[in-house]
């Protein structure tokens, strides 16, 4: 997992609606192009990693979505903390599986460097 610098970007990126189609008993969400210009989207399993932690699904995002980063999930928002890629070995050859967010609540986010910052200063 990517560990991340104590520092909130300017970026917000909302999750973008995704196509469902259900095959051979698996759900495979495929993000929609949006107009020319915009950047490419991927999916990314997105969970809260704030005691207790839950899954917020699987949602389209922009493929260069960092830690640090605000995004909007189900109308809230929330912090990048962690990103992980999977990668599955196939014929010989490692190819991307899986991405996946690990996200903090905007205020459980700035609660934690209020007492970083407390910690430090003791």
């Amino acid at each position: 997992m990517a560990s991340c610098s104590a520092r909130l970007l300017h970026h917000s990126y909302h999750s973008s609606p995704c196509t469902f189609s259900v095959r051979c008993k698996h759900q495979h969400i495929l993000c929609k192009k949006k107009e020319r210009g915009d950047r490419e989207h991927h999916r990314y399993h997105v969970r809260v990693v704030t005691p207790p932690q839950r899954n917020l699904g699987i949602h389209c995002l922009p493929t260069n979505t960092q830690c640090g980063e605000t995004i909007v999930v189900k109308g809230e928002q929330y912090i990048v903390s962690g990103v992980t890629y999977h990668y599955q070995l196939r014929r010989g050859k490692y190819e991307p599986s899986d991405k996946k967010l690990d996200v903090q609540s905007t205020g459980r986010y700035i609660l934690n460097l209020f007492l970083e910052n407390l910690l430090e200063k003791s």
